[in-house]
């Protein structure tokens, strides 16, 4: 039996799944990077400035409390029988109580570099003056701030000039770094994931018109060529959608021009072909008794006939290919399209003995046309006919199925083997190169259904005998 199959659906608008499958590279995901990039790029610039000032804040904080020691130190030396003498009161030292417990140290010399007080080993800078004097150092390895101030004591017209060194470890400073920077970083970040919420929010909505177009061209039918409206798309985006639909006029115009090639190709073929078919049968009428003669004649008309029966169904399947959707909206009564096939196949299942009935339900219709409905019910009657055995029965039935009218041809002959199957919709496939046909028959199917919005299925006969051939056509509203 042969039955030949539809070619696979044509490409249509839209993206394929590897590449939705790419949608890192999406124009939302590159349109977000590009505006927060600058955003990370300022959080980063202003938390970099903010610990800046914290330290800066810090600094001056801690310095100010050095000084403010040193001063309160120094004002404390005194002169004792001649000699300058460094009594250091405990409210020069608590100044710089904190919770992170800074050890603290001094030291005070006189002009000639002798201890008066504190700690010996802490360093003196190189210079120092009466104006205190900031410098880092460090004791036994332990970073400190320090600051050196220098006073001049007076007595009986002698002068000693007096240096008071304080320092302090920075955990303080580090702290109070903390506490001023920290704050600020946070109130940032948050600053950033508002922003990239608030982005990606608005990009979503931004793009809506976007997908919604991409949704509207992906949809669409390999012959819907309706022009796409622009009015709710942005500026930037209306020169795409003016190509696009300057493309879909040119395809317009490139269909029209195939619908007038399909009808004066038919036209042009069908009449050399009949009267070819014509003179072959005036001549078999005139011949002379020649057998060899004869037999020529005959395979001549098969082959003529053959000849005009895959050129009505290649125009057939062109012109069910360049008919747009938009034009398959009359309403059409498949039972009266079923009915009127039957009439015509009648006499063909009567010479083959074949058992042709239909089961058809209420309520039928379906928006389409109703010259291709009639050559796919035709297309799958007729191949049933041919190629169930003589005593075979085929039946037609048609019922609603919810929003959907199911077509089933369902006969009891050889059937189609489970591995040919999926090849059958493919033009010109024969399932054996035994059979006779040309392989068109459920291509122009397929083709028809899916130009109605439908679908086919084939599916083993009752008891695994036959082949039952199912349509579902959307239902007329």
């Amino acid at each position: 039996m042969t039955l030949p199959t539809a070619p696979a659906t044509p490409a249509r608008f839209g993206i394929s799944e590897k590449e939705r499958n790419g949608m890192a590279h999406s124009l939302r995901g590159r349109l977000l990077w590009w505006l927060l990039l600058p955003l990370a790029v300022f959080v980063l610039i202003a938390g970099a400035m903010s610990y800046d000032t914290a330290r800066t804040t810090a600094g001056l904080v801690q310095d100010s409390a050095l000084v403010a020691s040193a001063r309160t130190i120094g004002e404390d030396v005194e002169w004792r029988n001649g000699l300058p003498v460094a009594d250091v009161p405990p409210a020069a030292l608590e100044i710089f109580e904190s919770p992170s417990q800074d050890s603290v140290f001094y030291k005070v010399i006189d002009g000639h570099d002798r201890l008066l007080a504190g700690t010996p080993a802490l360093d003196v800078p190189a210079r120092h003056g009466i104006e205190p004097t900031l410098y880092d150092t460090t004791l036994d390895g332990v970073p400190l701030r320090a600051v050196a101030y220098d006073r001049q004591l007076y007595d009986e017209g002698q002068i000693e000039t007096v240096t008071v060194v304080v320092a302090k470890t920075t955990r303080s400073r580090n702290a109070m770094v903390a506490t001023i920077w920290r704050p600020q970083l946070v109130r940032l970040s948050l600053m950033l994931m508002l922003a990239v919420v608030l982005v990606y929010l608005g990009l979503t909505f931004e793009l809506r018109p976007l997908m919604k177009l991409k949704d509207d061209v992906a949809d669409r039918g390999p012959m819907e060529l309706e022009p796409i409206r622009p009015e709710r798309l942005q500026h930037e985006l209306r020169p795409i959608v003016d190509a696009i639909n300057q493309c879909i006029a040119r395809l317009n115009t490139h269909t029209a021009t195939q619908r007038r090639f399909i009808a004066d190709a038919a036209h042009q073929l069908r009449t050399p072909i009949a009267v070819l078919d014509t003179q072959i049968q005036y001549a078999q009428r005139r011949g002379n008794g020649d057998p060899e003669l004869a037999s020529v004649l005959d395979s001549m008309q098969r082959s003529s006939r053959k000849m005009a029966d895959v050129t009505d169904k290649l125009l057939l399947l062109a012109h069910a290919e360049a008919t747009p959707s938009t034009l398959l909206t009359h309403r059409v009564d498949l039972a009266a399209v079923v009915s009127s096939v039957l009439e015509e196949t009648i006499v063909l299942a009567q010479r083959r003995d074949i058992d042709l009935g239909a089961d058809l339900g209420e309520r039928l219709d379906v928006a389409g046309s109703d010259s291709l409905l009639t050559a796919l019910v035709m297309n799958l009657v007729d191949n049933a006919v041919r190629y169930t055995q003589p005593g075979g029965c085929v039946t037609v039935a048609a019922r609603r199925d919810g929003d959907a009218i199911v077509l089933d041809v369902i006969d009891n002959g050889p059937g189609i083997p489970a591995e040919a199957r999926p090849h059958v919709f493919k033009r010109f496939y024969r399932v054996s190169a035994d059979t006779e046909g040309s392989g068109l028959g459920l291509a122009i199917v397929r083709e028809i259904a899916q130009a109605h919005g439908g679908s086919v299925s084939l599916a083993p006969g009752p008891g695994n005998r036959g082949i039952v051939v199912t349509v579902r056509l959307p239902a007329y509203d």
